[in-house]
């Protein structure tokens, strides 16, 4: 679930492995691409902190980085 902390939509995501962790991150690369609106994140082996916030509107949470959160929810 995101929780908006901080100026920023974040949620934590873990999976089996790094393998799984790593294939979750390069979709959401494509679809962060395609959206021109690219996540700051982490990842360490099987799990992968994304925050979302627009640097054009101050480094707050718009209706952009609420879009990629539910495009990421749907992956």
């Amino acid at each position: 679930m995101w929780q908006e902390q901080d100026n920023q939509l974040i949620r934590e995501f873990t999976f089996n492995d790094f393998s799984e962790a790593f294939s979750f991150m390069t979709r959401v690369a494509l679809l962060a691409e395609k959206m021109d609106h690219h996540p700051w994140w982490s990842n360490v082996y099987n799990q992968v902190t994304i925050k979302l916030s627009t640097h054009d509107a101050g480094n707050i949470v718009t209706d952009k980085d609420r879009q990629l959160a539910a495009a990421i929810d749907k992956l």
